[in-house]
């Protein structure tokens, strides 16, 4: 069986990144953009880093602020009908995974309009046309959207996310500038972060992980690990690690899938508005625990990328619950919640969470086979 690994196009990554839009939209020939973000970027003035440029070399552009936190169906139809209507020919994702994913299912939609009811794009749908050219400029270090063929869209009617995987949705260009990061606020540097160090751990234990993305994601797990601390002080060189940190992770898990950590997170985003990172980072010890019979030797690796020493001498038991305990270790440095009812999970919506989550596109992919009871006992032993 053949691997596939799907990249995109052209890469920036740096401080100074940025100022490459430009050349890249003239060499390209595009005309006009949409710039897809939120009004609190624009609001702090971090989008306008994008738009000067943008304003000093001629390059037009309108502005598409209505994205938030969990990206719902409405917004995109709202963004396509914005598009349009600014004729515009390409996208400036400017944000987290939120503007990203936006502007991935709005990309998508334009070009392959048999699909504007947006719920029709879940799963790993075929399209038939390559998606609106994307430049995708992360404002946080951690869902590496810029660099994925998934998004995630909510669904408020039904209240539920859902997960879409097409590779032509992959932006052209990611410009990953660790200055245009250094305006997040501790807290979301945290759960973006750890956000991060699930794609890598849950993509090197997937089912579909292999030799290239296992490098990926080990070198993924190495930085965040030794970079989180520091990023959440906004330390310039935290920041800058963290950017490219998640960025690795990023091309592993995108090719090889996740596991059941997201599975768990995505119904506490569409049930409370829950922040995916701190879904994930409040999950993440949780589901590692309950999937390490189905590891192998992994999580030795996990334990020594994030600092443990002495794992070779260490028996399988050991090494095992070292990386958990790493895990857990890190999330409590940097200011996580350790448990859902902290996080505003309410008992009796555990049945009802435990039901979507088995049927998110993500769990095939749990090393671990499990079901709607299994997933149960995890949110129970975590609330």
């Amino acid at each position: 069986m053949a691997n596939r690994m799907v990249l995109n196009e052209t890469s920036y990554i740096g401080e100074g990144a940025i100022e490459n839009i430009v050349t890249e939209a003239k060499i390209r020939g595009y005309k006009k953009a949409l710039v897809v973000t939120d009004k609190d970027l624009i609001k702090f003035n971090v989008v306008s880093s994008v738009t000067e440029l943008l304003k000093a070399n001629d390059l037009d552009f309108e502005i598409f602020d209505e994205v938030k936190a969990n990206p719902t169906i409405k917004v995109v139809k709202s963004g396509i009908e914005k598009y349009k209507t600014a004729n515009a020919d390409y996208l400036i994702a400017i944000g987290g995974g939120s503007s990203i994913d936006t502007s991935k299912a709005i990309g998508i939609i334009i070009n392959n309009p048999e699909f504007s009811d947006v719920r029709s794009l879940e799963g790993a749908v075929e399209t038939k046309n390559k998606c609106v050219p994307i430049i995708a400029v992360p404002t946080t270090a951690g869902t590496a959207a810029e660099v994925t063929i998934n998004y995630v869209i909510t669904d408020e009617e039904k209240k539920r996310k859902f997960v879409c995987v097409d590779p032509h949705d992959i932006p052209v260009i990611a410009i990953v500038d660790s200055k245009m990061m250094s305006s997040m606020p501790k807290g979301l540097t945290a759960a973006t972060g750890m956000d991060a160090l699930t794609h890598a751990i849950e993509g090197y234990i997937t089912k579909g992980a292999w030799e290239l993305t296992d490098t990926l994601h080990l070198k993924a797990i190495e930085i965040i690990s030794r970079s989180l601390r520091s990023a959440v002080k906004n330390e310039p060189k935290g920041r800058e690690d963290m950017a490219l940190g998640q960025y690795v992770a990023g091309m592993g898990f995108s090719n090889v899938g996740l596991g059941i950590v997201h599975s768990m997170a995505h119904p506490l985003g569409a049930f409370y508005d829950t922040p995916h990172g701190v879904a994930n980072a409040v999950i993440l010890p949780y589901v590692m625990e309950y999937n390490a019979p189905a590891t192998g030797e992994k999580y030795r690796e996990i334990a020594r990328k994030m600092g443990v020493k002495d794992v070779d001498s260490m028996s399988q038991e050991e090494y095992r619950k070292a990386a958990i305990d790493a895990v857990k270790k890190l999330s409590k440095d940097v200011g996580i919640p350790e448990t859902l009812k902290e996080i505003g999970v309410k008992e009796e919506d555990l049945h009802a969470l435990s039901e979507s989550a088995m049927a998110d596109a993500c769990t095939p992919g749990n090393p671990r086979d499990t079901s709607i009871e299994e997933i149960y006992k995890i949110y129970k032993s975590i609330y």
